[in-house]
């Protein structure tokens, strides 16, 4: 469902948002693209820091189990 809104745009960015729509589209559908993306983009930014946060918490003892398990390897035969 779509719901009206106002909202009030520098005359350069309203502008440039006809320039992108190109005729093609309205600047209701071309603002709304631009929000979606920016929605989808900000979300898995969020996802991402927190995926990072999750990492660096763990990192000191991944890192360990990474040097124990290459410990046990054998050593490289020398030519």
């Amino acid at each position: 469902m779509k719901e009206k809104t106002s909202i009030t745009l520098s005359s350069d960015v309203l502008a440039g948002v006809d320039r992108l729509a190109g005729g093609k589209l309205s600047r209701s559908a071309m603002i709304e693209g631009v929000l979606r993306q920016y929605l989808r983009e900000h979300a898995k930014a969020r996802i991402q820091a927190r995926d990072l946060e999750l990492l660096n918490q763990a990192a000191d003892r991944l890192n360990a189990e990474a040097i124990d398990v290459l410990e046990f390897q054998a050593p490289e035969s020398e030519n």
